[in-house]
């Protein structure tokens, strides 16, 4: 079966997968450049690195993402709703409700058994539950986003964000962080902000069976864990992928679909 690829540029992060026979056999996540053709060139380079494999190899490609007018080698770009979609059900064959948190924005959405999106909300592009709100926060406590995530288990007192306004909650935080307040307890607040935002949209979307969460935030288990108590049901963990990488991975499983003469209209 013939080699085929997805290429998720977003505001972040820059996401590539190559498959083979219904396999991933390279991936690549980057740090997004400012340019997003070249976000697109670094992430395809290094996902082909990973597989073994030369671009000419490549019998189709999908983009999708933000910038996925810019990428100069794809046949075709796709949605990212219709991607994320893909690649959730293909990670988790059960999901029936699919949370994707990117750099810029919120999705929640319900899939039927193919992945594709039915009823659907997003944010309103406002920072606060998003990546973007996670990366900021992050750097103004010094530490990586990953161990944001982990501050949560630590947490004696959290604080409360009065606001989910980025700018302000940023002030907020470094005005705790002078007063003395351990750095525990600040990052506890921050997720439970973040995860206070993305359970508004989850609940718009009334989840049912499995719920799962892709996007780099899916990681952050502090978010995750406080997102399942506010919509008091379980989000399922991904096994089979980074779920950082759905979006692309759901690009290459239609580009194998256009292959095989089963693919539908983008949406």
């Amino acid at each position: 079966m013939s080699i085929v690829a997805g290429c998720d540029v977003g505001s972040l992060t820059s996401k590539a997968v190559i498959m083979k026979n219904g396999k991933i056999i390279g991936s690549s996540i980057i740090k997004s450049k400012p340019r997003p053709k070249d976000s697109a060139d670094a992430a395809l380079e290094e996902a082909l690195k990973s597989a073994g494999v030369s671009k000419n190899d490549i019998k189709y490609c999908i983009g999708t993402g933000y910038g996925r007018e810019k990428i100069g080698f794809v046949n075709e770009v796709v949605s990212e709703i219709k991607c994320h979609g893909k690649g959730a059900r293909w990670m988790m064959p059960s999901a029936e409700t699919v949370i994707d948190i990117g750099g810029q924005d919120c999705k929640t959405m319900k899939i039927d058994k193919d992945g594709n999106a039915g009823r659907f909300f997003a944010n309103d592009k406002c920072a606060s539950g998003t990546g973007r709100f996670l990366e900021v926060m992050a750097k103004v406590l010094g530490v990586s986003i990953d161990e944001l995530g982990k501050l949560s288990a630590k947490a004696k007192d959290p604080i409360t964000l009065a606001s989910t306004c980025t700018v302000w909650a940023q002030a907020d935080v470094i005005k705790y962080i002078n007063s003395g307040i351990p750095i525990e307890d600040i990052g506890a607040g921050i997720n439970t902000a973040m995860a206070g935002r993305v359970a508004i949209l989850v609940n718009a979307v009334k989840p049912e069976g499995d719920i799962f969460m892709t996007g780099g935030v899916a990681k952050n288990i502090g978010v995750l864990e406080t997102l399942e108590k506010l919509i008091g049901k379980r989000i399922k963990r991904a096994r089979k992928a980074d779920p950082q990488i759905a979006g692309a991975l759901g690009a290459a499983l239609l580009s194998m679909e256009k292959l095989n003469g089963n693919g539908r209209n983008k949406q």
